[in-house]
């Protein structure tokens, strides 16, 4: 669907205003929107996926580890498809009003692609650099956007979610370096050419939701207070999306319907898009890749 035909629909749960902002900027912040119950089963089952962690020593295509993750000191990084090992978080996809901010977003028809719980641990979470989600996963549109839900109140000094209003409508960028290798996020000299001073950093109680669509540039910095900012990160696409290459995080649940109907046409968005190398032989995550290019120096 076009964002006209998109708008057309009767809102679910965001005002008119709301989805308009999203269309012209790229993302919206709401604020609070997730209910105190969910709010409180999601903290709870958070709590569980921490101290399992305690008992994983290497990361892999489930548990990404912070460096200096230990069992007396649990640094996660990463819990990829957290919806396939804690129901209550399948559950809150399909339950709580985050579909039907998908479905005022993409239109009525809504699949489920991928999710991750991303924890940036206190004292030195790791930051994530600038860059685009599509060219991870590309689709035959750009109408996939990612839902992050805070599970606890989170300011400036947690490394909030940051934006770059409008830049959904510039063209995708490189994620690769000179050399080839796929880094997962800009080079510098591309970095430079972006409004920077513009870039807002999307702050929220427990419960806020933040919505970006797939071509909106946005990183996070490093979490520098001491308690832990784990957002819970669902990907979802128009169900007239089909996804090009093999989904990094792989999930029995992928192209599951969140809301309406299977699509019997697919949408092709005439823009092209970048691929990214072929995730079938594995995929950590994009701290991972980041994290290795500046250990090699390859930044651009």
């Amino acid at each position: 669907m076009t964002p006209e035909q998109v708008l057309s629909h009767a809102p679910r749960v965001l005002t008119q205003q709301q989805r308009e902002s999203y269309f012209e900027k790229g993302y919206v912040l709401l604020e609070g929107i997730i209910s105190p119950d969910w709010v409180e089963a999601l903290q709870k089952v958070t709590e569980e996926v921490l101290e399992h962690s305690r008992s994983i020593t290497k990361s892999d295509a489930v548990w990404d580890l912070e460096p200096d993750h230990s069992k007396d000191n649990p640094r996660l990084r990463r819990l990829s498809s957290p919806v396939d090992h804690y129901s209550v978080y399948w559950k809150f996809m399909f339950e709580s009003l985050l579909g039907d901010i998908a479905a005022d977003l993409v239109g009525p028809d809504v699949k489920y692609h991928h999710s991750k719980l991303n924890f940036k641990a206190p004292k030195g979470g790791a930051d994530i650099k600038w860059h685009q989600d599509i060219q991870f996963w590309p689709h035959t549109n750009y109408s996939p956007l990612t839902l992050g839900t805070y599970l606890y109140d989170c300011g400036m000094e947690q490394g909030p979610l940051a934006v770059i209003p409008g830049s959904h409508d510039l063209p995708l960028f490189d994620l690769y370096n000179e050399q080839g290798e796929w880094t997962g996020h800009l080079r510098d000299e591309d970095v430079a050419t972006l409004a920077l001073d513009t870039a807002e950093y999307l702050c929220g109680p427990a419960g806020s939701v933040t919505v970006h669509n797939c071509r909106t540039i946005h990183g996070s910095p490093v979490n520098s207070s001491g308690v832990a900012r784990p957002l819970l990160l669902s990907t979802m696409t128009a169900a007239d999306a089909f996804p090009y290459t093999h989904n990094p995080i792989q999930s029995p649940n992928d192209g599951a319907l969140v809301r309406g109907e299977a699509a019997r046409w697919s949408h092709h968005d005439p823009r092209p898009c970048q691929l990214p190398p072929d995730w079938s032989g594995g995929y950590t995550s994009i701290f991972d890749y980041q994290q290795r290019s500046q250990k090699h120096g390859a930044t651009g």
